[in-house]
């Protein structure tokens, strides 16, 4: 390794996973939800959170459309 560097001289490129960094946010979810989701991901051994991602995910790459029925 150099003792220095010359940032200028440098070869910066953007970073190819840019589109995929996660936003953290917050949401209301019932408690019900949360337990399902998390009875879900120990059956799969992977975190509830990323189960309830890759679940949107997969609505959203699908354009999945909610139906609602009111009775």
């Amino acid at each position: 390794m150099r003792d220095e560097y010359n940032i200028r001289e440098l070869n910066p490129r953007k970073n190819p996973y840019a589109n995929r960094l996660k936003k953290q946010i917050t949401i209301n979810i019932d408690g019900g939800t949360i337990d399902y989701f998390k009875s879900l991901a120990d059956a799969k051994g992977i975190p509830y959170q990323t189960l309830i991602n890759l679940y949107l995910r997969d609505c959203a790459d699908n354009h999945r459309q909610l139906q609602l029925s009111w009775q």
